[in-house]
């Protein structure tokens, strides 16, 4: 038997049948159960008499013989593995005898392609070079660093080349919440304009998407965030790609992608 933490914050147990004496299950529990018919009816009887509620005593049952398990048929004690939850926390306290599946998922990130943010440069400066309306007015722009750096003799013509840059974003598939560009600014006759990159989400920007989530997202939908990222849980599938669709119909300072479904 052990005991292994989820990344919802639950704790399972995994053991077997005649292993149920070892777990903490009593009026509260509410047990969710996998397996044949014949060990679900063992464990069944086992959880009646330990006094949890025929009502919450789950179950999903495979192979032959499916049907609801009685808790007066009598069958030999079964070796066959099971999981169950024995303990959950709870606004930051555990608390005994609360059983429960392992909850669907995915995260929200805020990440970038640099090869591809890289192409859309190179894509941007031939063009640049190229075409004749940025002729005789010093128009480039390059790498400067982890930012991209546009240049022209004036702020109009600095702005137009910023203009081609976004527009070759935006055909590779990169969101313009990615960028951060700044105002040009004279440097000797030249004027030059920054644009750094964004990846990752704030601080700020996770509590307000979370609350959103929580908001007005499905009931019981869970939303925590890890580091610059955020983890969206539900028992049901169907809930998370509501989530998905709720949080791209929204005007959000962020470009996010959404991965790891499972």
């Amino acid at each position: 038997m052990r005991l292994a933490e989820s990344p919802t914050c639950t704790l399972w147990y995994g053991g077997t049948v005649d292993g149920l004496a070892g777990v903490d299950v009593g009026p509260e529990t509410v047990a969710y159960l996998c397996g044949p018919l014949p060990f679900m009816r063992t464990v069944r009887t086992a959880l009646l008499g330990r006094g949890v509620p025929a009502s919450s005593i789950h179950y999903e049952v495979f192979g032959p013989g499916r049907g609801r398990p009685r808790a007066d048929t009598a069958v030999a004690p079964s070796r066959r593995a099971f999981g169950i939850a024995n303990l959950s926390k709870s606004r930051g306290e555990y608390r005994r005898g609360v059983v429960s599946m392992a909850d669907s998922s995915f995260d929200i990130v805020s990440k970038l392609d640099r090869q591809e943010v890289d192409n859309a440069l190179n894509q941007a400066a031939k063009e640049v070079a190229n075409r004749f309306d940025f002729r005789n007015v010093d128009a480039g722009i390059k790498w400067s660093g982890e930012a991209i750096e546009v240049q022209a003799n004036t702020e109009e013509r600095a702005n137009a080349v910023l203009d081609v840059l976004k527009d070759k974003l935006v055909k590779r598939g990169i969101s313009l919440k990615a960028i951060d560009p700044g105002e040009p600014r004279l440097s000797g006759k030249i004027y030059k304009l920054g644009v750094g990159l964004k990846e990752g989400i704030s601080q700020e920007d996770a509590k307000k998407i979370g609350k959103i989530v929580r908001d007005e997202g499905p009931k019981g939908i869970k939303a925590q965030i890890q580091g610059d990222e955020l983890r969206v849980s539900s028992k049901k599938k169907d809930d998370l790609q509501e989530v998905i669709a709720l949080l791209k119909g929204k005007d959000l300072d962020v470009a996010l992608q959404f991965v790891n479904y499972r």
